[in-house]
């Protein structure tokens, strides 16, 4: 059982990631903070699996929280997903500079957060594809034009793959294909096999460094 702290100061944001994440088999939520510092107590106090926090809190904000957990001066470090409403790059940089397993949308839906969960609990790290598509354009030299990648892929895991990339979710990459959003959780699933990736981020990845994705 992943044992989770959720720190928001919105008691409505808690209460619903409670219920989400309480409704999963493999997950309990183990305690709620209003702001950092009690958030850091609590995760000192209770040593969650995963803290999932926002930014912008009173007192101590997320960023310093993901800090002092991730990356303590003394003790064991706590894996940490930031679930926040702002995508501004220097956020993103210093929350994944400091320890944090993951960087979130609250935009992105349950779904993800969900995923990122169990991605942090395995050494991995998730972050928004939204986010991803932005910061793979900015890292990754983009192939020349005309470049054709090659793939083990089919045609239609292409398709797949190029949405992907694009910073879609499997709702929106199924709405576009015709098919459903478990039937693109399935084609990702074995694209991942594939291409060796360890989830969604790195088959993005492998889409701009190819040239099989375009700006």
């Amino acid at each position: 059982m992943i044992r989770v702290l959720i720190a928001d100061d919105q008691a409505g944001i808690r209460e619903a990631f409670r219920m989400v994440l309480d409704a999963q088999p493999d997950m309990t939520v183990v305690a709620e903070a209003p702001d950092g510092q009690r958030a850091l107590d609590s995760a000192r106090l209770l040593r969650p699996d995963v803290v999932l926090t926002d930014i912008r809190m009173p007192g101590m904000d997320g960023l310093e929280l993901t800090r002092r957990l991730a990356k303590p001066e003394e003790g064991e470090a706590t894996r940490v997903v930031v679930l926040t409403t702002f995508d501004l790059d220097e956020y993103v940089y210093t929350a994944l500079r400091d320890g944090a397993c993951g960087y979130l949308l609250k935009r992105s839906g349950p779904t993800l957060v969900i995923e990122a969960i169990r991605a942090a609990m395995a050494g991995d790290t998730l972050i928004s594809p939204q986010l991803t598509v932005r910061l793979l354009r900015r890292m990754l030299p983009a192939k020349p034009e005309g470049t054709q990648p090659e793939t083990p892929l089919t045609g239609r895991e292409v398709e797949v793959v190029r949405l992907v990339a694009q910073g879609r979710t499997n709702a929106e990459i199924g709405e576009a294909l015709f098919i459903s959003a478990g039937t693109v959780k399935n084609h990702l699933a074995v694209v991942q096999r594939k291409l060796n990736a360890a989830n969604r981020v790195g088959v993005a990845a492998w889409a701009w460094s190819s040239g099989l994705a375009r700006p």
